[in-house]
């Protein structure tokens, strides 16, 4: 009875947006003008979309299992305790199930031991299509259990049970908002020891992670995984070879930095234009910055038009490469035109490094309501056709 309740209960599905997290950057001044991202203080952001988390389509499959499951959450912890203190059996579905009602810490390490017993009993045997990987790890993000979910994913034991790219991700992406960087690389370097394959959105994790870390052995990590994907013709995320551009900079390798930006397809984002300045300016290339300020400068346009905008402590750090130089007065007239025009942003490179990307957009189904033309009765041929 409690299978069939629970196969009821979790094909309820449904999808939301995930809301975001965010902590007010900080600026570090020691002296002379020190920016917050090449200091590693800023932003703590999600760096995965709500497409590829689905914590609020777990949240919403857990809502259908506490209105449909027979008897209160409580007792059913309760009952599955015992069950594990009987050493009994574990079936697929009543470990599915546990793992939608639990609600507290508390429950978690009762599915926790739950998954142990499961995988030790079914070590030799395929699981099926169905991972429960993910939903452990959204179990772990929803309750904000992050050092449980890398523990759990570290363990040697545990090797195999967590086959699948998503978990890995998860977890990292959820100790990367946290600020548990040194974790998160733990997890990527078991995940590569696993034999887990790296997907664009490890890589993007890996990169950030690294940036973060800002370390001599996270360079060569960050660079490493670059290079290896280039050389397997893996696609590399724009947002990864952003975050080895910073890196770059942060270590003060103005030339990596070059490179790795060199090969970003598409550089007209708001971030690759900030991170072309910052590049610019390092590199003394004092004119080029200048062009590519002077280019952003908008004639007067509707409000609806997107303007491109810099951060302050880009322009700031511009202003303290040209001071005392020749390009100092164009830089501050250009500068100053911008800020009048609100093209300067008090958003931190960090800021736009580490956002959450919104996902896939959803089509809207405009058509799908109406097949017939209200006029001739026919079927409808095509969206172009329609009324």
């Amino acid at each position: 009875m409690v299978q069939s309740v629970g196969t009821m209960a979790l094909s309820r599905i449904g999808k939301c947006c995930r809301s975001l997290v965010r902590e007010p950057s900080k600026r570090v001044f020691c002296g002379v003008l020190q920016p917050s991202w090449i200091e590693g203080i800023g932003a703590k952001r999600h760096l995965l979309s709500e497409d590829v988390i689905k914590l609020q389509d777990f949240q919403q499959r857990k809502l259908a299992v506490a209105h449909l499951v027979t008897g209160s959450k409580g007792n059913y912890i309760e009952l599955f305790s015992q069950k594990l203190q009987r050493n009994e059996l574990i079936l697929r579905d009543e470990l599915k199930l546990l793992l939608h009602v639990c609600q507290s810490a508390d429950d978690i390490v009762i599915a926790r031991d739950a998954i142990y017993r499961y995988h030790a009993e079914n070590r030799n045997m395929m699981y099926g299509e169905f991972k429960f990987g993910p939903l452990f790890m959204r179990l772990c993000y929803e309750l904000d259990l992050e050092d449980l979910a890398a523990a759990t994913l570290t363990d040697k034991s545990m090797r195999g049970f967590f086959n699948d790219t998503t978990s890995f991700n998860i977890a990292i992406d959820m100790l990367f908002t946290k600020g548990s960087h040194e974790n998160a690389l733990e997890v990527l370097r078991t995940m590569r020891n696993q034999g887990v394959p790296f997907n664009k959105d490890t890589l993007t994790l890996a990169s950030g992670t690294c940036y973060k870390l800002n370390t001599a052995e996270s360079y060569r990590i960050c660079t490493a995984l670059i290079e290896e994907g280039q050389t397997k013709g893996q696609f590399i995320p724009r947002h990864a070879y952003c975050f080895a551009v910073a890196l770059a900079l942060r270590r003060n390798d103005i030339e990596k930095a070059q490179s790795v930006f060199s090969q970003i397809m598409s550089t007209d984002s708001r971030l690759c234009q900030n991170l072309k300045v910052v590049i610019l300016a390092m590199s003394g290339a004092m004119t080029h910055a200048i062009s590519v300020l002077a280019a952003a400068k908008l004639p007067k346009s509707p409000s609806f038009v997107k303007r491109p905008e810099f951060s302050q402590e880009v322009v700031d750090l511009l202003r303290l490469r040209s001071e005392g130089g020749r390009h100092m007065m164009k830089v501050e007239q250009i500068v100053t035109q911008l800020e009048r025009a609100d093209q300067v942003t008090q958003q931190t490179l960090d800021d736009m490094l580490c956002h959450t990307p919104t996902g896939k957009r959803k089509p809207v189904p405009i058509m799908e309501e109406r097949r017939t033309s209200r006029r001739t009765l026919k079927p409808l041929q095509s969206t172009l056709l329609s009324e």
